[in-house]
């Protein structure tokens, strides 16, 4: 018998056809795969498919065959990503506000290109982010990339960074390039930081990457590897509010035994909890990056929830309550 045409496509439209129209619930009979090839201008014939299906399953498609009641049913078991894998990943581009609406609506195309057209329905669904705000860098993408090679590549990078002023407009913080050493990238309070080591300053600090610009990978080699060996990016982030950074400080705070969830939440389960003098509160001591946010987390705790140490920073959160007092007087 005589080839049918196309043949050079045909493998590759018949994984297709599996991957796109059929899945654990979905599934396809032999002349129903015939037909849907011939939509695609290949043509071919029973005995030639049972060898293609095979092929398949060689090259890691999961084609499974059924017998139901009189017919034989063919469809794609296991696949690369689950649908449950899939929606994750869907519902954590959406709600992520590093990642534009742009590239948002790119990378869920593409995650929808690896399940049948019965599960990309159910992917397309939209995520509930009232007064989300999506970053408007559509650079940050290339910035991450670059971050990355330097660091693989144990080099140094320059850059412009860029803050909002009054009329709304994308300006220097400073009017020389910030030339640093990068060491790590974490997401942090729904942005993607840079964590470096700033020669100049003679310390560790971390830039918001959606505010970096015109990032160059220098020839010069890291600095900081000392600063590093000890470094503990969890609890970097855990003490910094917000990644706003500030003097570390062992603060001992005492709250409600209904607060200690919240306690938990920020700092980890290692955290030592003993019982306070006041009757059903506990108190315990951490390290906090000491900034205006920390200061004002505890204010939004209310009264459930009390600095006791160090006197300094006692001292200062009654001044910065006085002073809110008299604003709004």
């Amino acid at each position: 018998m005589p080839k049918g045409t196309n043949q050079k496509f045909k493998l590759y439209y018949l994984s297709r056809i599996m991957l796109e129209k059929t899945d654990d619930e979905h599934m396809i009979t032999m002349p129903e795969i015939k037909s849907a090839l011939e939509a695609y201008g290949v043509t071919a014939d029973r005995k030639s498919l049972y060898d293609d299906l095979e092929a398949l399953r060689v090259l890691g498609v999961d084609v499974v065959g059924e017998k139901v009641g009189r017919n034989y049913y063919y469809h794609v078991g296991r696949k690369q990503f689950e649908i449950a894998e899939l929606k994750l990943l869907v519902d954590a581009i959406q709600s992520s506000r590093f990642i534009t609406e742009k590239k948002s609506d790119e990378l869920i195309r593409k995650l929808t290109g690896m399940a049948s057209q019965y599960e990309a329905a159910q992917l397309k669904r939209q995520v509930v982010v009232q007064g989300r705000v999506k970053t408007m860098n559509e650079s940050i993408y290339y910035f991450v990339d670059d971050v990355h090679r330097a660091i693989a590549e144990n080099k140094k990078i320059r850059f412009e960074y860029m803050k909002w002023n009054e009329e709304k407009k994308m300006v220097r913080r400073k009017d020389s390039l910030y030339s640093v050493s990068p060491w790590a990238l974490t997401w942090d309070d729904e942005n993607y930081y840079l964590i470096a080591f700033d020669e100049e300053a003679g310390r560790i600090k971390h830039f918001r990457v959606d505010k970096l610009k015109s990032i160059e990978v220098l020839d010069e080699m890291r600095e900081g590897k000392e600063e590093f060996k000890e470094f503990n990016l969890a609890k970097y982030a855990k003490m910094s509010f917000g990644m706003f950074g500030g003097k570390t400080t062992r603060v001992t705070i005492a709250f409600d035994n209904e607060m200690v969830g919240v306690f938990i939440d920020r700092f980890g389960r290692d955290i030592s909890i003993h019982p306070a003098k006041k009757k059903g509160w506990s108190q315990t001591s951490v390290d906090v990056a000491l900034s205006d946010q920390f200061l004002g987390w505890i204010f939004a705790l209310g009264p459930k929830v009390k600095i006791k140490g160090p006197e300094d920073v006692v001292d200062r959160y009654k001044k910065e309550l006085k002073e809110m007092v008299k604003f709004y007087k």
